[in-house]
Parts: structure tokens; sequence; C-alpha cells
């Protein structure tokens, strides 16, 4: 039996961490076999990739295309490593981002053309596509807020970008989300916790 694939998606502080972790123990409750994943990264290869992305003290010259190759290179990894075994498995496969995230922070943030964006995904990816997103929506007002919140002391390239940046990824997330509505599900993750997870759940269930 194919399994299931879910991606979560989301600027930085909306919350994917907490509501992915929430429904892995749901999941799992009901005695379905869940992996967790998270972009980039997910591999040996990809936990290399995104340290170099993001916490390397010699990443400050790295071009938005380099960028973007190196995503999708640790896309590529993990879709052919890990995620086809999955879900030929069966399990419930949860992932912390996935190319709406490209889209989303290397076309519209970063400013490369999406048409190309989408070509180099589309190599990275092939056929294996989420059947339901979850876009969890903060203002960036709020994500500032929560980045400042939990700032760890590990310098992260990604989110010390400006305001000007995520407020053109914030555009490209509701662009996805119009353009894709039956698979990309938009939430407001200003509610609580709880509320959040209730939605979630109502999206997930008919899934089981």
């Amino acid at each position: 039996m194919e399994g299931h694939f879910i991606t979560f998606e989301g600027t930085e502080g909306c919350g994917k961490s907490t509501q992915i972790d929430l429904l892995a123990t749901r999941l799992r409750e009901r005695g379905l076999t869940v992996r967790t994943l998270r972009e980039p990264g997910g591999t040996p290869i990809g936990e290399e990739i995104r340290h170099t992305l993001q916490h390397s003290l010699h990443n400050n010259a790295m071009t938005p295309e380099a960028e973007l190759l190196l995503i999708n290179a640790s896309r590529a990894q993990l879709v052919r490593e890990v995620l086809r075994p999955a879900l030929a498995g069966g399990e419930f496969v949860l992932c912390d981002r996935f190319y709406d995230s490209t889209v989303a922070y290397q076309g519209y943030g970063r400013g490369l053309d999406l048409e190309k964006v989408r070509s180099v995904i589309d190599f990275a990816v092939g056929s294996t596509r989420p059947e339901l997103t979850i876009l969890l929506h903060v203002s960036v007002a709020v994500s500032e807020a929560r980045r400042e919140k939990r700032l760890s002391g590990v310098r992260d390239r990604m989110e010390d970008l400006d305001r000007a940046f995520f407020e053109r990824v914030e555009k490209g997330f509701l662009s996805i989300a119009a353009a894709e509505p039956k698979r990309v599900r938009l939430i407001d993750a200003m509610q609580s916790v709880e509320q959040v997870q209730g939605q979630i759940w109502k999206l997930v269930e008919p899934l089981l």
C-alpha cells in the first residue's frame, strides 16, 4: 500500500515543527508508521548541505543560483534515498519544507526566474509530489518577533535576511496557495496551538 506524503510550509516562526510533532504523535497513536523529515537535510549528504547553506562561516558570498542548486541537490538525495522507499513501504511522511519553500524563498525572495526555479525542482523531485501541503501563515511582524525570541546563538544565514526579503517570501507562499488551493491548504497560525492542530487534523483524517 502506498503511503501518504504531507508537507508543511510557512515562513520562519510559523510553528511547523510543533505541528509536525503533534500530528506525528496522533498518527502513531492510530498505529501508523510515521516518518518526519526536514529540508534541506534528511540524509547525511543533505545535512552537510544544510550546514553549508545555513551555518557555515564561509557562506556569505553564496549566490542565489548556488543556493538554489544546493537546496535541490539535498532534495534529490532525500527523494531517492528516503522519501520514495518510505512511501513505497506505506509510511506516513511528514516533511518540514519541500519545493514550495524553494519557489517562495529562492524564486520570490531572491528574485530568481520562477520558470527556471521550477525546472530545477522538477529535475530534483521527478514525479514525487505531496498530496497535501499545509501552509501555516503568520504576519511578517509576528515571524520577526518569534525569530528573535528563539535565537540560539547559532548563526543561521537564512534567518538573518531583512524584512523586505520575508515580505516577498510571504507574497510567494500566498501566490502558491492561490494557484493550487486543492493541494495547498492555508491555515491561520496566529491561532492557539490547539486550534491549529484541530484544523490540521480535519485535513489529514480523510487520508486515513
